[in-house]
């Protein structure tokens, strides 16, 4: 594989000049760590490495990411996926919206990145402090996503309710990943995605012989 570069999206909502500089700068980060994991692995990849890879001090790469576990694992489209949430159409179903905002997560991951997306899920299935530091996040990305949901329900953000719901969405897009690679990427994310949030809608249902 290539090392893999990123564009600018074109499709999604567009956002301040500080708030794009620093996703730029999160990308050369995130394109510089991966590069040198294609070309060295995960344990011999240092943070001097990726600092001067990417052109930048350090410190600028700890001011971003606290580990390198938090590059690998950080989507520069969390913000942009949490505005597409906030602006669906208010009289569209709520877990058509999440439906929707999730397709198009993977959508912009894997379509515009697909050797990121596939080496950060097989690093999922064999480095354990990535899969650790998955595991710590998850609370994190399960809180940004309660808050759009929280706006398009009416409900408490600090809700039972939306926190369950929220987290078995952020908890399920993990399987899916580890899942997908486990099975060598075989099968289509999109599909396994949709097969997901089935199952978030309509519970584990008994499997016909």
């Amino acid at each position: 594989m290539t090392p893999a570069r990123t564009s600018p999206p074109t499709d999604v909502p567009q956002l301040g000049l500080r708030e794009r500089k620093k996703i730029k700068t999160r990308t050369a980060i995130r394109d510089a760590t991966y590069a040198l994991i294609q070309e060295q692995g995960y344990d011999a990849t240092t943070i001097e490495q990726i600092a001067d890879r990417a052109e930048v001090s350090p410190s600028t790469v700890f001011r971003y990411f606290p580990t390198k576990e938090d590059i690998v694992l950080t989507d520069e489209h969390d913000a942009l996926i949490l505005e597409e949430l906030k602006a669906r159409p208010k009289d569209e179903p709520w877990t058509d919206s999440v439906r929707h905002i999730m397709h198009k997560a993977v959508r912009l991951g894997h379509d515009r990145e697909p050797e990121i997306t596939r080496i950060r899920a097989q690093l999922m299935v064999e480095v354990p402090t990535v899969r650790a530091r998955m595991m710590e996040s998850m609370s994190v990305a399960s809180h940004m996503l309660a808050e759009g949901l929280a706006e398009r329900t009416g409900r408490d953000v600090n809700s039972l309710e939306v926190r369950v719901y929220t987290m078995s969405v952020v908890a399920g897009l993990a399987e899916i990943s580890r899942y997908w690679a486990e099975n060598d990427f075989r099968e289509d994310l999109a599909d396994l995605l949709d097969r997901a949030l089935d199952v978030l809608a309509n519970g584990l249902t008994t499997k016909n012989t």
